[in-house]
């Protein structure tokens, strides 16, 4: 019997209209196009607008245009997992929320918080529930609202969010195609340069907790540079050295859009050309878990059947990690 593997049959992404660009950021906090382009390569973000409106908004159309596009209905979907690091409210999850919004009656969930690396440790839970024949069809959803978390008083932080989601479809394959492999890693000690303080029992939301502007994401660019790059860096060459990959067998690189020099750096230790690395940061920010979802969903018309693609993230906790995956279907 052919081992089975979980395949991406199906993505999708949405982002919502309105464009946040740098002109605009210029009115708002003490920074520049030209500043904000050179450090980190990003030209405008979107931002999800309106009264009541929570990162359940920008899965709901994401997964509803998957799921016309494989030709599925909600209801046959088993489980749904939404990486996110701005959940709706603490709990219910946001996957509950999600599922109940597109009609998915048949379908557990739950909500996974890894930051940045969100859609790869999602996608290596998935995983197993396709690999064990437990599940047939499992949604994996990397969404999130950071414009809800974000200072725009700060101008280390604000340059850097926007709002969207991607999505994909994980469906049982025999043929050798889906997720190869996935090394994953954290390391705690990152937690103070990369965090959001207060909201959790450690912090529980108060006055004095508002005041303090501790429920707003804090970053030390610096020490999260550094960590950064080194680290996806050395995640991506250490899972092309385990799968005796070279250079030339690799098909893509879909990084987390988090800093178009580390997006650099990454591909440079891979041997990998600008051609072959998917970036779309100057148009979206760093969306956290979405990045890569909206990677592959970007690309997905240049994408065929047997492509190797290489994903890489890097986020707070830390969190980082590569995963190896042969790309299962042609462009349509």
């Amino acid at each position: 019997m052919s081992k089975i593997r979980a395949a991406i049959t199906a993505v999708n992404g949405y982002v919502p209209d309105y464009v946040l660009t740098n002109r605009e950021l210029e009115t708002m906090v003490d920074t520049n196009d030209e500043w904000i382009v050179s450090r980190t390569g990003i030209k405008e973000r979107r931002i999800l607008k309106g009264e009541g409106k929570a990162t359940s908004d920008l899965a709901a159309p994401a997964i509803e245009g998957l799921l016309k596009k494989r030709g599925i209905t909600a209801k046959d979907i088993e489980l749904i997992i939404v990486c996110t690091s701005t959940p709706d409210m603490m709990f219910p999850a946001t996957a509950n929320i999600v599922a109940n919004k597109i009609g998915a009656t048949n379908a557990w969930g739950y909500d996974l918080q890894a930051a940045c690396s969100g859609f790869l440790f999602g996608l290596t839970t998935a995983s197993q529930f396709i690999e064990s024949g437990k599940h047939s069809k499992v949604l994996v959803v990397g969404a999130d609202k950071m414009s809800s978390i974000v200072n725009y008083e700060d101008r280390n932080t604000c340059i850097l969010f926007g709002d969207g989601c991607g999505c994909v479809l994980l469906e049982p394959d025999t043929e050798g195609y889906g997720l190869q492999d996935s090394i994953l890693k954290t390391d705690g000690a990152g937690a103070e340069f990369l965090n959001l303080k207060a909201g959790g029992s450690l912090h529980p939301a108060s006055h004095a907790t508002v005041d303090a502007k501790m429920h707003f994401a804090h970053q030390e660019g610096r020490s999260v540079f550094k960590f950064a790059v080194t680290n996806m860096a050395d995640v991506v060459a250490e899972i092309m050295e385990k799968n005796a990959l070279h250079s030339e067998d690799i098909s893509w690189l879909a990084p987390h859009q988090a800093n178009k020099r580390i997006i650099d750096a990454t591909a440079e230790r891979a041997g990998l050309p600008e051609e072959k690395v998917m970036v779309n940061i100057q148009k979206f920010g760093n969306t956290t878990s979405a990045t890569i979802p909206m990677c592959l969903w970007e690309w997905e018309s240049k994408l065929k059947k047997g492509d190797n693609i290489i994903m890489a993230a890097f986020g707070g906790g830390f969190t980082w990690g590569a995963t190896y995956l042969k790309w299962a279907y042609d462009p349509k």
